[in-house]
């Protein structure tokens, strides 16, 4: 089996995908802005945002902002998951929303 020569970097995301992807960079650059060894990943989060609030219907990301973003994104339903396991009912059943939002936005445009 070959692999692809050329992969798509252009997404269709909804409003509410939007909105989470926005809020999540948001979240990702206030946790690394003011250590400057994450200057690079601080622009690229910078540049995701820009894009997700055009309103162009397609979102074109570059390979590197893709990448980031899907590591981040790997991260964070790990962090959910180990979360779940140890919290009570409450704080599981908070923490189950998220962790079903952002699975399921993986799952829809960033699982090869």
């Amino acid at each position: 089996m070959s692999k692809k020569l050329f992969k798509n970097y252009n997404f269709e995301f909804d409003k509410n995908e939007r909105k989470i992807l926005t809020t999540f960079c948001n979240q990702v650059i206030k946790q690394m802005e003011g250590d400057q060894r994450f200057f690079r990943e601080v622009n690229v989060f910078s540049s995701i945002i820009s894009k997700l609030k055009s309103d162009s219907e397609i979102v074109k990301l570059t390979k590197e902002e893709k990448t980031k973003l899907v590591l981040q994104i790997k991260e964070n339903i790990k962090y959910y998951e180990r979360e779940m396991k140890k919290s009570n009912f409450i704080k599981r059943w908070m923490v189950k929303s998220m962790y079903k939002q952002y699975t399921q936005l993986f799952n829809k445009h960033f699982k090869d």
